[in-house]
């Protein structure tokens, strides 16, 4: 079961647990003693007599009975053997062995009572009600305790679930975040993970905690008469199959619900980040009713749940007071009648008084109670297991990107860029590369060109290795990029895309991603050369101090792209990727970066995917690509005059995207 998983990591916290056990035994302890004060308290109101006086009639009747015994079983020893029954005599050698251990325990306490308590009914009952006080107060601390014991297993169990499965999705390949998203994965991260929080909270707290309180008081009921508890127990099983079905029906919906909330956040995550496509468009009714229906889904499989999870409180409530019932039946049966059998069965040593059917009865009730609170988990239980199924599930995905198991060095200071007969497939019958075979020097700068969808940023993509060749070898170096350490590819590489990354952090240290061990001067020059240093300085109300937004929504698109080229000039890669970097600015912010690249590009391999001409001024090759394919390469020059399809994107006024 997936929830094994998580009840591993909170066993980490042994100590928290054994204190929650102990101070959970002292609720239930102190919730059996303070219903253990019912007894004294009608032995002393409805007849009016001290302690003293009711442990001196207590060993008083115990003796006389004691004495009856002996007499019978004298009568019975002295008849002709032939007359004798033996069961009989074994019975009554039974039942004066249990009177002799009854008035042993009453002559034990006789002291104590006569020393410590007063002699004076009321007297007695002050004591008694300070007691039933003093028990309570001792109660309500053990529950302070408890509760917080139970909070730090729940919150440090779910702080190492949350970074495990964050980490977990930082591996997640990023065809999975193509294909489900990012609000997926945060509804895992948050909506299912506070799943498990209510769950431990439960499971740690109530879950320990009540049963413990339910039985002490069944130990009572026990002590009093088991073979009565027997009786009225024998109606669980049913009870207890039913409460099993509607379990499995719980964990079952529950599971639909976290499916469900998850293409919630995807509604909304969609409409946020379109809501100027939303807004000019005017689709505010079509994302409202997209919205309102899964809302009405989400619903209806709410409103099964609260009606399972109602069914089942229901179920149990009423098995508590069919066992308390059942209990009664046979007991005031017993009670009444006198009897010590009931078909056939001995149901007690002695006749069962008034007074200990009560003490019984109100024992089933202190355990009817924490039974009707268990009811209140099963709800958060199967939440809890259907949240571990989800969460799991996805800690469980295979990931395609795995570093080498005998990885080798990149010995050279200057790797050269190698693709040997690559192709790759995001699935079977779509081919998205087919065999593309190239090599880039270093040092040497390459643009790759071509229409939309022909693969050019896929092929960018298998370089730092965000996905690998489903055919074929990317080497760099003379290594392939499989057989080496990922963060060594990742520390040769710079990346500036299309979508300009920023981070809801200041400007120095968005810059300093690149490179966090960089000074305060290492990053202002960086900034220097990506013409970035004057509108930061000069623009920005804090200078490089300036906190940026969610995903550096202050700045506009030509200056995210200088802090993201600032970024990569910090890091000094020996590889530089370009994806698009200038498709999405002006021709001002344009001119800037590629009077930066101009300079910055010597001396390293850069890739350039773009459909801009201007900066292809600085390559020294340009590859062209159609449906997956390599079909020409070659300077602007020589492919104007011998490439139709290259001259067909430039007349078209770009090269594609």
């Amino acid at each position: 079961m997936k929830f094994a998983q998580v009840f591993k990591i909170s066993l980490k916290y042994r100590w928290s647990i054994l204190f929650t056990i102990l101070t959970g035994l002292g609720v239930g302890l102190t919730w059996g003693a303070n219903l253990s004060a019912v007894y004294p308290f009608m032995e002393i109101t409805f007849k009016g007599q001290s302690m003293q006086g009711w442990i001196a009639e207590m060993i008083k009747t115990s003796e006389q009975r004691l004495s009856e015994l002996d007499a019978t079983a004298q009568e019975l020893a002295a008849l002709p053997p032939a007359e004798q029954d033996s069961r009989q005599l074994e019975l009554i050698e039974h039942q004066r062995k249990t009177e002799s251990t009854t008035l042993g325990w009453y002559r034990w306490l006789r002291p104590w009572i006569d020393k410590y308590l007063p002699t004076s009914a009321f007297k007695t009952i002050v004591v008694l009600l300070a007691a039933l006080l003093a028990m309570t107060v001792l109660k309500l601390a053990f529950l302070i305790a408890n509760t917080m014991f139970v909070t730090r297993i729940t919150n440090r169990t779910i702080y190492e679930v949350r970074n495990q499965l964050f980490d977990k999705c930082l591996e997640l390949d990023l065809a999975r975040y193509n294909r489900d998203g990012s609000a997926e994965l945060m509804s895992r991260i948050t909506n299912d993970v506070g799943g498990i929080s209510n769950g431990l909270s439960v499971i740690f707290g109530k879950l320990i905690r009540e049963p413990l309180k339910m039985f002490v008081c069944l130990g009572i009921a026990i002590w009093i008469n088991w073979q009565l508890f027997v009786v009225a127990a024998l109606v669980l099983p049913p009870i207890g199959w039913a409460i099993g079905k509607l379990s499995h029906s719980i964990k079952k919906v529950s599971r639909q619900i976290m499916e469900q909330t998850a293409v919630l956040f995807q509604r909304m995550q969609e409409a946020f980040f379109g809501i100027k496509i939303v807004k000019c468009f005017s689709m505010e009714p079509h994302v409202r009713q997209q919205f309102q229906q899964q809302g009405e889904v989400l619903y209806r499989k709410s409103f099964s749940v609260a009606f399972l999870d109602v069914l089942a409180k229901s179920v149990v409530e009423f098995s508590g007071i069919l066992v308390v019932s059942v209990a009664l039946l046979v007991g005031a049966w017993l009670v009444l009648s006198g009897n010590t059998h009931l078909c056939g069965f001995r149901m007690s040593e002695r006749p069962l008084s008034i007074e200990w059917l009560v003490m019984f009865y109100v024992a089933l009730l202190g355990a009817a109670d924490p039974a009707r609170k268990l009811s209140d988990i099963f709800t958060s239980i199967q939440n809890t297991f259907a949240a571990c199924d989800r969460i799991y599930d996805l800690m469980q995905t295979p990931v395609q990107i795995q570093e080498p198991t005998e990885p080798m060095p990149l010995e050279t200071a200057t790797p050269d860029l190698v693709f040997q007969h690559v192709s790759f497939d995001y699935e079977v019958d779509r081919p998205v590369l087919r065999d593309v075979d190239f090599t880039v020097p270093f040092g040497r700068t390459v643009a790759i060109v071509g229409a939309n969808g022909c693969g050019k940023s896929t092929l960018l993509n298998l370089i730092p290795r965000l996905a690998d060749p489903t055919q074929g070898e990317i080497l760099l170096g003379g290594v392939p990029l499989t057989r080496l350490w990922l963060k060594e590819l990742h520390d040769q590489i710079g990346l500036v895309s299309q979508d300009t990354i920023l981070f809801d952090d200041t400007v120095m240290n968005n810059i300093r991603f690149g490179r966090f061990d960089a000074t305060d001067e290492e990053v202002i020059a960086a900034a220097k050369k990506a013409f970035a240093h004057p509108f930061i300085t000069e623009v920005l109300p804090q200078g490089y101090d300036t906190p940026l937004g969610p995903h550096g929504n202050l700045l506009s698109g030509g200056q995210k792209q200088r802090i993201a080229l600032a970024r990569v000039i910090l890091r000094e890669p020996k590889l530089l990727l370009l994806d698009e970097a200038t498709s999405q600015i002006d021709l001002e912010s344009e001119r800037s970066i590629n009077e930066a690249l101009a300079e910055f590009h010597k001396d390293r391999t850069v890739v350039i995917v773009t459909h801009r001409l201007s900066i292809l001024e600085i390559a020294d090759e340009i590859f062209v690509m159609e449906a997956g394919r390599i079909i020409a390469s070659g300077t602007h020059d020589q492919l104007m005059r011998s490439c139709a399809f290259y001259q067909n994107l430039h007349q078209g006024g770009a090269t594609g995207q």
